[in-house]
């Protein structure tokens, strides 16, 4: 199979979660008052996704390890179609968020089942160097989802919206099915019921520097679902920007995420993934304390908004792929169930931050960039730890060292 179709395919999975999460964003006040329900309400269709896509991590990750990892594809990518085509038909807020908790789950294998591929066919800094193009290409998709769902919102409402994600989950099933091919030979699949699952969770999860490095990835994922989440509001009711203005605004920090990512693609290899990750984690921190200093003191303007927003994405681009390379690189043996665990804490830390940013109410900014603060501390720490524990020698999971990499870089952190 060519390896260019392979990553087309795999580019495509990584679109389904940003477009599910990013594409509707701008409906979010009209979808409040049609659905006579508050920001938070609006905001639980956005956890309901997230809080699905946990399970569907913990689910699917581990069985793609023991069945093969196409097989899982298909059919998670054929179920995200279907249930969210029935969300556009949704009569009430419980049965959008019912069918969004669906939606999630099925729609997990693209992200899970996606990343451990990469692990089969790739590793260290080709890993990383892969990981990256994908999130890099993949930044497309959090460009053109609000610019695409502001423009369908406005033809079709944001049933619309549905639709159309609903036809693109439909696309990827295709490509799947003609690009994807199986990565994992039955010879290194992990046989055993759910005893010898649960001690592989175990095994991966007592790594302290796998366990350092997810929950850096999730918590900066973390400050990110604050954003996305408070951004429609902030921008259209705390800075008074319209429907298409705030989409276009929301999708210029998209384009700077994407362009610091393909820069930290470029980098791998010639400057260590833990220093990317570091700087990446201290710059998107301080953005977010001088956002929060500038809502607190009531000078948030948009003039301060945006090249703060700006910094923080950028620091943003350098995290994810290099924190998301660095974990399962620690469990080459087991690298569907280590994706799994990523996703899950990666899934569980938006689902728990994302409805917080409303707490505030529609017209306020300060949760949002406290969460985004918040999260960025935490990141900063976890990565601390992983760092420590991988400068203290421990071995990865299953291999005894991080494939493509050299003893040296294994053994410094951030």
């Amino acid at each position: 199979m060519p390896r260019h179709r392979l990553t087309a395919a795999l580019v495509l999975l990584c679109f389904v979660g940003p477009l599910s999460t990013d594409m509707y964003l701008p409906a979010f006040p009209r979808m409040a008052g049609e659905l006579r329900t508050d920001a938070s309400g609006v905001q639980l269709t956005l956890t309901a996704f997230l809080a699905g896509m946990t399970l569907g991590h913990l689910v699917l990750g581990p069985l793609s390890d023991r069945h093969g990892r196409r097989v899982p594809l298909l059919a998670g990518t054929a179920v995200c179609a279907v249930a969210t085509a029935l969300c556009a038909l949704s009569p009430g807020l419980g049965t959008l968020i019912a069918l969004r908790l669906a939606a999630g789950f099925s729609g997990a294998a693209g992200v899970v089942v996606g990343r451990a591929v990469v692990a089969d066919i790739a590793s260290g800094a080709a890993a990383a160097r892969l990981l990256g193009v994908l999130m890099t290409l993949a930044g497309i998709a959090p460009v053109l989802a609000p610019l695409a769902g502001g423009a369908v919102i406005g033809v079709a409402g944001w049933r619309g919206v549905f639709w159309a994600l609903a036809g693109v989950a439909l696309l990827t099933v295709a490509a799947v099915a003609v690009a994807v091919p199986e990565t994992l030979p039955p010879e290194r699949r992990r046989p055993g019921g759910r005893g010898a699952l649960l001690r592989t969770v175990r095994t991966v999860a007592g790594d302290r520097a796998y366990t350092g490095y997810a929950l850096a990835f999730s918590f900066a994922f973390g400050a990110l679902f604050c954003y996305v989440s408070g951004s429609p509001f902030l921008l259209q009711n705390v800075l008074g920007l319209g429907v298409g203005a705030s989409s276009v605004v929301f999708s210029g920090g998209a384009v700077v995420l994407a362009l610091s990512g393909a820069v930290a693609a470029r980098l791998v290899g010639r400057v260590r993934a833990e220093r990317l990750l570091g700087l990446g984690l201290y710059a998107l921190w301080a953005a977010a304390v001088a956002l929060l200093a500038a809502a607190g003191a009531g000078v948030l303007t948009f003039g301060v908004y945006v090249p703060l927003v700006t910094v923080f994405c950028a620091g943003l681009g350098l995290v994810l792929a290099n924190a998301a390379s660095l974990a399962v690189a620690r469990v080459p043996d087991a690298a569907g169930t280590g994706s799994a665990l990523l996703g899950t804490a990666q899934s569980a830390v938006g689902a728990a931050v994302a409805p917080l940013a409303g707490l505030g109410g529609a017209g306020s900014a300060v949760p949002v960039f406290a969460g985004m603060a918040l999260c960025g501390g935490v990141a900063i720490l976890a990565a601390r730890t992983a760092g420590r524990a991988a400068a203290a020698g421990a071995g990865s999971v299953g291999a005894g060292s991080v494939r493509g990499g050299t003893a040296a870089d294994r053994n410094r952190g951030p």
